[in-house]
């Protein structure tokens, strides 16, 4: 039993030694049990992410080519040929083309579609949500695949609708003029359902009593829209702007499946440059310096709207 001190308060029990030392291993039994918890994630990130990463830096400072299993320590060459040359900059043109047609094609008609389907209780409104966002879970393949009959320049649907309205057929896969919107059609196609869901949730969390407050003020719908619906939205549409901008910078399914780069590399973008690098010339070295640079593209850039966009992100309260 614990002593009184002096104020009449009891004094708090002193702890001996050897229950320090049972409390200091209860916490460090505690510290590996939570530790033990967590470490097949960080096993599953090293094996799949971190190692493959480091070991493509590794290889992008190598001329490996995979006919040869030699591999020789060339430094920063493969980097400076790749910044060098013109193709490099032709792709980054069309994947930079590609991912700002995709991200504003996407969130707009998202957008759109949420405007326009956002009613509570409704089932036909329901359905028709449910049917738009139901393209998000076909495979990119299939997609691409019924979109080359959609596109086809003697019977495919697009040019039957065209003809019917006196128009001429536009080969849309061929022309170098068509191809990236034709391309980025087919993903907008899968990912505003997408976008039009987060953005409906977005506009549900949005307390009516906003609303109410603008109504009483003289606001019409424009001036609600444009001054309580999309500050409200920031949140959802800055996460919708950098997930859609980092999967369109890796654009590969559908370039595979409907174009191979064509025509004269007007869909050649980044990723599938790497691809036909390394599996078709099998420039493993020079593919694997593509993939860093490109890595470091995406964070950088995704970097920099996270930096922008906070700024006029509103959240409320």
């Amino acid at each position: 039993m614990s002593a009184p001190n002096i104020s009449g308060q009891e004094a708090a029990p002193v702890r001996t030694a050897a229950s320090a030392r049972r409390y200091s291993v209860r916490r460090a039994a505690e510290a590996c049990k939570d530790f033990g918890f967590v470490l097949p994630a960080i096993a599953f990130l090293v094996v799949f992410l971190y190692y493959p990463l480091a070991y493509s830096v590794y290889i992008s400072l190598t001329n490996w080519n995979m006919t040869r299993p030699v591999k020789k320590f060339v430094g920063l060459d493969n980097y400076t040929r790749l910044l060098a040359s013109e193709e490099f900059y032709q792709s980054l043109k069309v994947t930079m083309l590609y991912t700002g047609m995709d991200v504003a094609f996407t969130l707009g008609f998202g957008l759109l579609l949420a405007l326009l389907f956002n009613v509570a209780n409704s089932r036909f409104y329901a359905f028709m949500r449910g049917v738009i966002f139901l393209p998000y879970y076909v495979s990119m393949v299939i997609a691409a695949m019924v979109f080359i009959w959609i596109y086809n320049n003697q019977y495919g649907l697009l040019n039957y609708v065209f003809g019917w309205l006196g128009m001429e057929p536009v080969n849309w896969l061929v022309d170098k003029n068509t191809v990236l919107p034709a391309l980025v059609a087919v993903s907008v196609w899968k990912g505003a359902g997408f976008a039009m869901i987060l953005f409906i949730a977005g506009m549900r969390s949005i307390p009516v009593e906003y609303y109410e407050a603008a109504e009483i003020d003289g606001a019409n719908r424009i001036h609600s829209f444009w001054h309580v619906t999309l500050p409200l939205l920031s949140p959802m549409i800055l996460f919708l702007v950098i997930t859609t901008f980092i999967s369109s910078m890796q654009v590969f399914q559908s370039i595979d499946v409907m174009t191979n780069g064509g025509p004269l590399q007007a869909s050649n973008a980044l990723v599938y440059w790497i691809y036909t690098m390394a599996f078709g010339e099998f420039k493993t070295g020079r593919a694997s310096a593509l993939v860093i640079i490109l890595f470091v593209l995406i964070l950088l850039l995704t970097l920099l709207q996270w930096a922008i966009g906070r700024r006029k992100v509103h959240y409320e309260g």
